[in-house]
């Protein structure tokens, strides 16, 4: 069983694919860190980000059996490690390595421990579109722009950090320009994916809302 959960950033697609994978007891990808994991596995080669040829031999590297817990590592939350995924991320070779770690994951999928599991839950922008266009389940997350800008200035001001709600709205408007248009798997509903907007619910009631849908597709 594969469940791809892709929408913009804040929507609440983590969460809600975390929520499932721990209801059904299925292996989850956060497919995003993918190329922090990249950038960060360089970084620490002491090399450049940008390097093509270093850049994809690391991300072939990667087996769907340990990357769990390569994603565990809170360095990849950092700012140098950001700006080196930005890097890697525009390289063909990584892209295509990290493609196929992703359809291996989902279709063998492997829990933090190495053990097998009976199904996986991978988030991320084109995952019902391009990575398992072939998904049992399908979602697309999404929220106004507004909403997840308010969800992201109140993160970082619960976590003390400093946060401009203007400036966190015009860069989620921005990046979301930039993910619908871009060439290559820009971020869009699969054409069967059940819409969820999540604007006016929160985590459990998205939760809820997910499993009755999974239920009248699998009743």
């Amino acid at each position: 069983m594969i469940i791809a959960i892709d929408g913009p950033a804040a929507a609440g697609k983590g969460t809600l694919a975390q929520n499932l994978a721990q209801h059904f007891n299925y292996a989850f990808l956060d497919t995003g860190r993918l190329y922090r994991a990249v950038g960060y596995a360089v970084l620490q080669q002491n090399q450049d980000p940008s390097n093509e040829e270093i850049a994809t031999k690391a991300a072939k590297a990667f087996d769907p059996k340990t990357i769990n817990s390569i994603l565990k590592n809170p360095a990849l939350r950092n700012e140098t490690t950001g700006e080196a995924a930005s890097k890697v991320a525009v390289i063909p070779g990584v892209r295509a390595a990290l493609l196929d770690l992703q359809r291996n994951f989902a279709e063998h999928p492997f829990f933090e421990d190495g053990t097998p599991a009976k199904g996986s839950v991978l988030d991320g922008r084109d995952i019902g579109t391009v990575v398992c266009p072939n998904a049992d389940i399908k979602f697309f997350v999404t929220a106004s722009a507004e909403v997840r800008a308010d969800r992201r200035f109140k993160e970082l001001k619960d976590a003390g950090k400093p946060a401009n709600y203007d400036e966190i709205l015009a860069g989620i408007k921005a990046r979301d320009e930039r993910d619908s248009n871009r060439a290559t798997a820009p971020l869009k509903a699969a054409d069967d994916a059940k819409i969820l907007d999540t604007s006016n619910m929160n985590a459990i009631q998205v939760f809820q809302t997910a499993l009755d849908m999974i239920a009248v597709d699998h009743a």
